[in-house]
C-alpha cells in the first residue's frame, strides 16, 4: 500500500501571503533602487521625518538590528541624505536628521512605494481592492496581530508602516 498525502482542507493562506509579499518586495526594491534607495533608507527617512528620533528607535520602527541600522545611515550620510546629531531633548543621545536632500527624496521615494501598492492592487476590480484591504486590516489587526510564541522563533515580519 502507498501512502498518500492528506487532502488539503483549507487554502494555502501562508504561500499566498509569502509569495505575495516577496514579489511585492521585489518590485519595491526595484523601483527605489532605480532612485539609488534600499526600502530601509526610504523606511528610516520617512520615519525620521515624522519627529525626532534616535538610531535604536530608527531600527526598531524598520525592524532592523544594529550593525543594518549602522550601514543604512551610513549610506543615507553618505548620500547627502541624512546625518547624526545631538537630540535637542538629551545630549547624550544621537538621532538622525534629515537633510533638505533627504526630504526632497522621501516625498519622492514615498510616491514610488505608493505606485508600487498602487499598480498591485489596480490589477484587481476595485471593489476587490477595498475587500482585500479591509479584510488584511482586519487580519493585521485581530488575529495575525501578534506572532505566536515558538520554540525556535520565525523571522519577525516588518512592522507596519501606514
Amino acid at each position: 500500500m502507498t501512502a498518500m498525502a492528506p487532502a488539503r482542507t483549507e487554502t494555502d493562506l501562508s504561500f499566498l501571503l509569502d509569495h505575495t509579499s516577496h514579489v511585492l518586495r521585489t518590485q519595491m526594491a526595484a523601483a527605489l533602487a532605480e532612485v539609488g534607495l534600499t526600502a530601509r533608507m526610504h523606511c528610516v527617512l520617512v520615519h525620521a521625518l515624522e519627529e525626532e528620533r534616535t538610531q535604536i528607535q530608527l531600527a526598531e520602527l524598520g525592524d532592523m538590528d544594529k550593525t543594518t541600522m549602522v550601514v543604512t545611515v551610513d549610506a543615507l550620510e553618505k548620500a547627502g541624505y541624512a546625518e547624526r546629531r545631538p537630540s535637542s531633548t538629551d545630549r547624550r543621545a544621537r538621532i538622525i536628521a534629515v537633510t533638505d536632500a533627504g526630504a526632497e527624496m522621501a516625498r519622492h521615494s514615498q510616491e514610488i512605494v505608493d505606485g508600487v501598492h498602487r499598480a498591485a492592487l489596480n490589477t484587481l476590480p476595485e471593489d476587490e481592492r477595498e475587500v482585500l484591504v479591509r479584510a488584511m486590516n482586519r487580519l493585521v489587526g485581530g488575529h495575525l496581530a501578534t506572532p505566536a510564541e515558538a520554540p525556535q522563533q520565525a523571522r519577525r515580519a516588518r512592522e507596519r508602516t501606514n
